[in-house]
């Protein structure tokens, strides 16, 4: 047997490695992984469509009808309630006192939440714990106490009259909720007296995560305490501020309880909301569920395009 006989014996024969089941079935670990996380998904995503986007589909669907009680038809045209809106002066009242409250109760609950929170988190400032808490407790109370005492309080023989007098600045009583300047007041003055101390919490967070060494700097180069609020630590609150004036618009677009509460909407809707308006179309007097629900769109719309007006103003990352 001559050598080149011996290496072609000697030559280890290859045999073929059978492949992983689950690679022949096409099924790689990254594959396996990203189903096991669309197993746990899926069922939390049909709860998100049945519980939240269905009923968003049904109450367009709603919109587009028109009758009274269960007894609704399709509009004609479908739009039907939209274009009725447009010619409804109540709901052009309840737009405009809503945008009161937006324009005049928003910013200054936000200036007085973010002024609050630099003084609370100072670090030599005593019992702050409890001027915190002072603060915040307004937003834990009950709303239904909280009017009540509100209501009692701007009586015509309440206490706020009765310093008034008291003081002489006023001759007679104030009809604080029977007037409309004076009954926008009051649901502004409350608006502020409840969540001021809630978006204080959210101000004295960010607080704790700015960067001091800037706040040392500008104190090193000669700025006062108002320069170096105002230039170095509220550039650095922006996106808390943004966040907080995003949920405080939407808040105020859907403003119900306040108004309900307090004034009921009086004098004659001057003071009423347009989620106040919506619950009376369609839960008091006779119920009209397709012109509810068309203005319930309305109020969507209002939030989403102040949320997005807010976001290309106020979000100005590249």
């Amino acid at each position: 047997m001559n050598q080149r006989t011996l290496v072609a014996v000697r030559k280890p024969v290859a045999t073929a490695v059978p492949e992983p089941a689950d690679r022949r079935r096409g099924f790689g670990l990254e594959q396996r992984r990203n189903l096991t996380g669309w197993l746990f998904l899926i069922p939390a995503a049909l709860l998100i469509l049945w519980m939240n986007f269905y009923p968003m589909f049904r109450a367009f669907l709603l919109s587009l009808q028109t009758g009274r009680g269960s007894r609704l038809d399709y509009a004609e045209p479908l739009y039907y309630n939209y274009q009725r809106l447009l010619g409804d002066e109540i709901f052009k009242m309840t737009v405009t006192n809503t945008l009161i409250y937006l324009v005049i109760q928003v910013p200054i609950m936000l200036v007085l939440a973010l002024i609050l929170a630099n003084i609370l988190n100072d670090p030599n400032l005593r019992f702050k714990g409890l001027w915190r808490t002072a603060i915040f407790l307004p937003c834990a109370v009950s709303l239904v106490s909280y009017s009540l005492v509100f209501r009692t309080m701007f009586a015509t023989d309440g206490m706020i009259n009765n310093i008034l007098m008291d003081w002489h600045l006023i001759g007679a009583p104030i009809n604080w909720l029977g007037e409309t300047g004076t009954a926008r007041f009051v649901i502004i003055l409350g608006l502020v007296w409840r969540w001021t101390g809630y978006n204080m919490v959210f101000y004295l967070a960010a607080l704790q995560n700015i960067d001091h060494s800037s706040i040392e700097a500008a104190k090193i180069d000669g700025a006062g305490p108002i320069r170096t609020f105002w230039y170095v630590t509220v550039p650095q609150l922006k996106p808390m501020i943004l966040l907080t004036a995003i949920m405080s618009t939407n808040g105020t677009i859907q403003l119900f309880d306040e108004s309900w509460n307090l004034t009921q909407g009086g004098p004659a809707y001057t003071s009423m909301t347009m989620s106040h308006y919506l619950f009376e179309l369609s839960f008091l007097k006779n119920p009209n569920f397709g012109y509810g629900a068309a203005l319930s769109y309305v109020i969507l719309v209002l939030v989403a395009v102040l949320a997005a007006v807010q976001m290309k103003v106020g979000d100005k990352r590249d």
